[in-house]
């Protein structure tokens, strides 16, 4: 038996972006650097939690790009300046990202004591129903 794409399957109509989706995913995976904590704070709300120690509010962006929300880090280089005698810090840049599904938006974010927070917030769904009207299948005598 073959495996069906997701997209594929006969009963998910226009799901096609789904697949590219779950991979687009996939590929993000930035390893574990910076790590995070995604948490629910309540029926709509979300925040995702990245320890961004040594990083100014500065050394960071954040963007939202094609339903993905981007953070990025780099610090600025001062190792010209500073003679180190041992260095366990890393102060490497990142990028992590997330997708976000239709709906969400970032509603905030904030530095504090080395973790940056950012908060979502998902719309309620439509609820919503039509009527499909059924038209006969042949033309009215007379009409063109």
């Amino acid at each position: 038996m073959t495996k069906m794409a997701l997209g594929a399957h006969p009963f998910l109509l226009g799901f096609d972006e789904l697949e590219r989706l779950v991979e687009r995913t996939a590929k993000s995976d930035a390893g574990g650097y910076p790590p995070y904590n995604i948490e629910q704070v309540s029926d709509r709300a979300y925040r995702i939690t990245l320890a961004v120690a040594g990083f100014a509010e500065d050394d960071l962006s954040i963007t939202e790009e094609n339903r993905q929300l981007v953070v990025r880090g780099r610090q600025s280089d001062d190792s010209d300046t500073r003679v180190f005698l041992h260095r366990g810090i890393a102060s490497r840049q990142f990028q992590r990202t997330f997708v976000m599904a239709d709906g969400v938006e970032v509603t905030g974010a904030s530095l504090e004591n080395g973790l940056l927070h950012l908060d979502l917030e998902s719309a309620p769904p439509d609820s919503v129903v039509r009527t499909i009207r059924i038209t006969g299948g042949q033309k009215e005598e007379g009409k063109k």
